[in-house]
């Protein structure tokens, strides 16, 4: 079943994100081999937080310099492996029509679709591209198997002669909705936005798991859900993200605006940054930033999600000892900024020690071993709960 547009619809609430970044730009002196998509199929997983009776998607071309066009966008429920359950699937239409061509640095929702989708379930978004098109707008570190495929396969149950990937191409967000949305003045729904860098990004985690922390903390948080009322944790995060200095994805403070205040809905924001700022600046000395100026851009997205009217939540960096880009002078760094995000007025509303839960109490400069992924930086499955369970669910009850 179709919607059309201009069906009236209560609000939209993001159940999954992504938030888009630049595939060609990484670390500072680190290429990437250019990429690019022609006459294929790609089948992107997402997994949702709260379910809902209506959906949309929304595509990205937002660092796109040339036109993209999808001959066909589908959206159904995954069975695994890159099948899906035949009976849910849905053309994507945009406008009414089943094609559409974005703009350089355009972004545009789908139509409505009527597509029960229960919570913590997993959707297949299909888009066929016919064209010979460079990729651009990714999401890089997706930690979750996708699938390309020749030819428009947009409506097959499985694709045949598919290659794994574990990007998301051009794929920002899936919002859903209800068509009974009588009591939502009484009983809203909260949208939690998770927004950091690869330690939110689930960098280090178990591959098409959703064992990054805001999976766990959305496991809690749907758990709880009779005294959190109806939520969603959605996850807007880039590995490799920065405070201050564009690079992988737009700076932390200028990208704010579209990565959270811009996403369908949300009410609160959980931020982990600034572990790169530090590292990377040590390494590249024209991008080295002081503890002060970290602080002074978490003091401006303070403001940012204040003027939004979203409540902010400031986690401490977590320890990097063993890192490769780890020194003693990046650690002072650390340790000042995370004085900064605990003291009594910081601004926020409110504090996620998450570095008190993850360090060596023998050695609190680095990870406690059993939750190191082994690069002394990322948290493994285990170390990524632990930042979950540490959080305190009350901050959600208003």
């Amino acid at each position: 079943m179709l919607l059309s547009a201009a069906c009236v619809q209560p609000p939209w609430f993001a159940t999954w994100y992504a938030a888009p970044q630049n595939y060609n730009i990484l670390f500072p002196g680190i290429t990437v081999p250019p990429q690019a998509i022609s006459n294929q199929s790609i089948r992107q997983i997402v997994h949702t937080s709260h379910g809902g009776s209506l959906i949309r998607i929304k595509l990205s071309n937002l660092f796109g310099t040339a036109p993209v066009t999808f001959g066909e966008a589908r959206v159904a429920r995954s069975t695994g492996n890159g099948g899906i359950d035949p009976t849910t699937n849905r053309t994507l239409r945009f406008g009414g029509m089943g094609a559409v061509t974005l703009a350089a640095g355009e972004e545009r929702w789908s139509d409505p679709v009527y597509l029960p989708v229960p919570t913590q379930s997993d959707l297949a978004i299909t888009l066929y591209v016919p064209l010979n098109t460079p990729v651009v707008t990714t999401h890089t570190i997706g930690m979750q198997t996708n699938y390309l495929a020749p030819g428009d396969q947009a409506g097959a149950s499985v694709m045949g002669n598919a290659t794994a990937t574990t990007m998301y191409y051009w794929l920002s967000e899936v919002d859903a909705s209800t068509f009974d949305g009588s009591d939502l003045a009484t009983h809203p729904y909260k949208v939690v936005v998770a927004f950091g860098d690869s330690i939110t990004d689930g960098y280090g985690s178990t591959p098409s798991t959703n064992h990054r922390w805001p999976n766990y903390l959305d496991n809690r948080v749907q758990a709880d859900a009779e005294d959190l009322g109806r939520a969603s944790v959605v996850n807007a995060a880039i590995a490799g993200n920065r405070w201050i200095y564009d690079g992988v994805g737009p700076a932390g403070v200028k990208r704010f605006a579209h990565d959270v205040a811009g996403i369908s809905g949300a009410t609160h924001v959980m931020i982990l940054l600034g572990i790169n700022d530090i590292g990377i600046g040590e390494q590249i000395p024209q991008q080295n930033v002081s503890a002060d100026q970290i602080i002074a851009a978490m003091q401006a997205t303070i403001a940012q999600a204040k003027a939004s009217g979203i409540k902010i939540y400031l986690g401490t960096i977590t320890p990097y000892n063993g890192a490769s880009y780890y020194d003693t002078a990046g650690e002072m760094k650390r340790e000042a900024v995370n004085a900064f995000v605990r003291s009594a007025n910081n601004g926020a509303d409110g504090v996620l020690d998450f570095d008190q839960v993850v360090r060596d109490p023998s050695n609190p400069t680095a990870l406690l071993p059993a939750y190191d992924s082994g690069d002394h930086l990322h948290p493994n499955d285990v170390g990524y709960q632990a930042m979950a369970n540490a959080i305190d669910l009350g901050v959600l009850e208003n």
